[in-house]
């Protein structure tokens, strides 16, 4: 009798190791830390954004150096984007922000080209150069209706 309560311990605390290896997974690949390093505020708008999403990455030179916080409209109607970005960063006033696409999927995420300015932005910043994401079906839409109107010839 006593064998098989320990066994059953074992097995026990075998699941709860389990369980708590299977939660910490998933707040790792949810983006849960306990410290943050200290970030600014940059915005930045766009006349595209093709699908651009809050939580995607922001990076400079392929590293991750913050993310989307909000996306909406400014008063021109263009997409303003509200990126937190690592403040350990010097970020020039002539930085300039493009919409990329990783992988197979499609995924987006907005890439920092640092300027050589002198000036920097602070907190709350705009970063006025700007480069919208490629949309790939009005470029196929474009191919496809010039090759129509050269075959007409």
């Amino acid at each position: 009798m006593e064998k098989s309560g320990s066994r059953d311990l074992a097995v026990g605390l075998f699941v709860l190791a389990g369980l708590l290896a299977v939660a910490f997974l998933s707040l790792r690949v949810g983006g849960f830390t306990l410290s943050k390093p200290p970030t600014i505020t940059l915005y930045a708008s766009f006349d595209e954004i093709g699908g651009l999403k809050a939580r995607a990455p922001v990076v400079v030179s392929g590293f991750r150096v913050g993310e989307v916080r909000r996306i909406g409209l400014d008063q021109n109607d263009r997409a303003r984007v509200e990126m937190e970005v690592d403040a350990s960063l010097r970020y020039p006033t002539d930085t300039a922000a493009s919409i990329m696409t990783s992988g197979v999927l499609g995924d987006k995420y907005v890439s920092l080209q640092l300027g050589g300015a002198d000036e920097l932005l602070t907190h709350g910043g705009t970063i006025e150069w700007t480069e919208s994401a490629l949309v790939l079906e009005r470029v196929i839409g474009k191919i496809i209706h010039n090759a129509s109107v050269g075959e007409g010839n």
